[in-house]
């Protein structure tokens, strides 16, 4: 079962779902906090949620207001970098050069594709740590 594991965090690093920083957090769990990274993980999950709903009203409400959709996706992209959401912070990026250029149009592609890769990494790392879970 940790073999599992491991092979599945290489995987998470091979296809680039993750970065450094995940390593980083992994440092950071110790005896007295063993499930430290999974915890910080599940804490940028739930505030994700919020960050989603609040960039898709902002895009249901004309006029949009790019400062707004900006600054949220500022807070996602911050967010995904605390945990080395890779891919995620690379789509966050995307859509702020959307923003910057007030592209709506793009804005709408890239948040689909920052959705479409947060579901994949949020399925992913449970898979992970259900499977190291086990392991332990």
């Amino acid at each position: 079962m940790q073999h599992q594991a491991a092979s599945m965090k290489r995987n998470l690093f091979n296809q680039d779902y993750l970065d450094e920083q995940f390593n980083e957090l992994e440092e950071l769990q110790d005896d007295d906090n063993p499930n430290f990274v999974e915890e910080v993980v599940n804490l940028f999950f739930t505030d994700s949620i919020r960050l989603i709903r609040n960039v898709d009203l902002a895009l249901a409400n004309e006029p949009y207001d790019f400062g707004r959709l900006d600054d949220l996706m500022h807070q996602f992209k911050g967010s995904s970098s605390s945990i080395g959401a890779k891919r995620v912070k690379r789509e966050c990026s995307q859509f702020q050069e959307y923003c910057n250029e007030r592209n709506i149009d793009g804005c709408k592609r890239a948040f689909q594709g920052v959705k479409q890769e947060y579901a994949t990494l949020k399925t992913k790392l449970d898979a992970y740590f259900q499977a190291a879970r086990e392991a332990s």
